[in-house]
């Protein structure tokens, strides 16, 4: 891939006339951050004279960026909330979904841990408060540490709806501002457990199988998989045809599109 993307100035697909003061400002999920960055390399490498900011400060801050005019396109890993979509047309503001993923939200514990599947029941039960020991669940007689994103995290959202049901997480749960942070606090804890997208599951980590399922691509892809979502990148309004922003939210529908959305561990929305 790294190949493709330094001989991309001959892709036809994304290369295109485009004036020196283009430039595409994309802000939001941490997420789909990795995406943005890989499609962003991607692009400007055909086009050297667009230039193409990627920020990571969570999905509603992404939405409020649009809403408030900042960004080009908002990156999210949750759909736009009903109040979200108010505020931006109160300010003449339409925005335009574009999915240009899929991702498992697998659950993480340390390694060491022996426990190797849980439910999503019991996974709602130890970020309630209700499990608070591995020995209830078949590992080590440890005091469980639960780890969540922030509540601002498109992340967080899509497992309180998924798996919490809307109920709140117990008092002593901890919080982190990323992805990454979570995986680097369930590697370095052997009693913790944790919840990040499936392009941050590596050696240093385990995922469990939840409902029996183990979070992968495929199981992702057919719906097996119970704690899974799309994710997103929203302009104003669909792109004008052939112009710089169309040219990016679009990536995602090529074949180098889909190996880079592969390579970075998330799920493509198309198959060639």
């Amino acid at each position: 891939m790294k190949k493709q993307i330094l001989a991309i100035t001959a892709a036809a697909a994304v290369a295109g006339a485009a004036g020196a003061a283009d430039k595409i400002v994309i802000d939001g999920s941490t997420t789909v951050g990795p995406i943005a960055k890989a499609f962003a390399e991607y692009y400007m490498a055909a086009n050297p004279s667009v230039n193409i900011t990627v920020s990571e400060s969570g999905s509603g801050n992404g939405a409020k960026s649009m809403v408030n005019g900042t960004c080009d396109v908002a990156a999210m890993s949750r759909p736009m909330k009903d109040t979200e979509f108010k505020a931006a047309a109160d300010k003449g503001i339409q925005p335009v979904a574009h999915v240009v993923a899929l991702d498992g939200l697998p659950i993480l514990v340390h390694p060491s841990n022996p426990v190797q599947a849980l439910t999503v029941e019991q996974v709602r039960n130890i970020f309630l408060g209700k499990i608070t020991n591995w020995k209830d669940v078949g590992g080590p007689d440890k005091a469980i540490v639960t780890i969540s994103r922030d509540t601002n995290s498109g992340t967080y959202e899509t497992f309180e709806g998924l798996v919490m049901n809307k109920q709140k997480i117990h008092e002593n749960c901890e919080y982190v501002g990323s992805n990454g942070a979570i995986r680097q606090r369930v590697q370095s804890t052997p009693a913790a457990i944790g919840y990040a997208g499936l392009g941050f599951v590596d050696k240093t980590v385990k995922a469990l199988k939840i409902n029996g399922i183990y979070p992968s691509a495929e199981t992702v892809q057919t719906g097996e998989y119970p704690i899974a979502r799309p994710l997103f990148m929203y302009t104003n309004g669909y792109p004008k045809l052939g112009s710089p922003l169309y040219r990016f939210v679009t990536i995602h529908l090529t074949e180098d599109g889909q190996e880079m959305v592969e390579e970075i561990g998330f799920v493509p929305v198309t198959a060639y």
